[in-house]
């Protein structure tokens, strides 16, 4: 029988990766974040990504690693702010961005993980947003058309996985990691604890291993908070 666990990030890419694919990169700010995936397809050096991500990771960090290597070409995305390098490469003309409202974003990665090619939302009517798309009426109320999303490979990041690819997400890591699972032709996931096949209750887990393809353990990933906010303490 063949495993889907392999000894490393780099080599559960193998073969997978070459130039100018579409990636989806599960994550939520810094949290849930393939990290140790994104740090292999930085060495694999594979150029002209589009990449599919909520945010834009920050500067040196998440996907912040590969637009210093100047290897993704697009981004299609909801929120960019904490990226300077993005920012700078954006208004230089070097990099395209997709902005999308972020639930409009989860729609059309859901849409793609289903088999459907498009839908209407009534988000971005009358804005920017809806420039250039096909615009209908239902119920008296004006919709624009989105389609949905499919890549070439998603990589998501999990707190828990057995060795048949099951998943369980927590917390804020739930938001885009389970959708991108469905949504691409490989997925890759690795996982902060692994266990074996029968380990976790078939009514928590979030991602069947049906959609998983490969996967590896990442032993202590870093928790970072993005933004921190603090109070001055009360004296004593």
């Amino acid at each position: 029988m063949m495993t889907k666990v392999y000894s490393d990030a780099t080599a559960a890419l193998a073969g997978v990766l070459r130039n100018d694919m579409m990636i989806m990169a599960g994550g939520f700010g810094l949290c849930g974040i393939p990290e140790a995936l994104i740090a292999a397809i930085c060495e694999s050096g594979v150029k002209g990504l589009t990449i599919v991500s909520n945010n834009a990771g920050v500067d040196g960090i998440g996907l912040g690693v590969l637009l210093e290597t100047r290897q993704v070409r697009k981004m299609i995305s909801s929120y960019v702010g904490e990226n300077k390098t993005f920012a700078t490469q954006y208004l230089a003309g070097e990099l395209e961005i997709e902005f999308n409202p972020q639930g409009t974003l989860a729609e059309r990665i859901r849409a793609g993980g289903a088999g459907i090619p498009a839908f209407y939302t009534k988000t971005g009517v009358g804005t920017l947003v809806a420039e250039g798309k096909e615009e209908r009426e239902f119920g008296g109320m004006r919709y624009i058309m989105e389609t949905g999303l499919f890549a070439d490979l998603a990589i998501v990041h999990a707190w828990k996985g057995d060795t048949e690819g099951n998943l369980v997400y927590r917390k804020t890591a739930r938001n885009f990691n389970p959708m991108m699972a469905t949504a691409a032709k490989v997925t890759v996931a690795e996982v902060e604890h692994l266990v074996n096949a029968g380990a976790i209750d078939p009514d928590h887990m979030h991602t069947p291993g049906i959609y998983i393809k490969r996967m590896i353990k990442c032993d202590n990933p870093v928790k970072r908070i993005e933004q921190r906010t603090v109070r001055q303490r009360t004296a004593a």
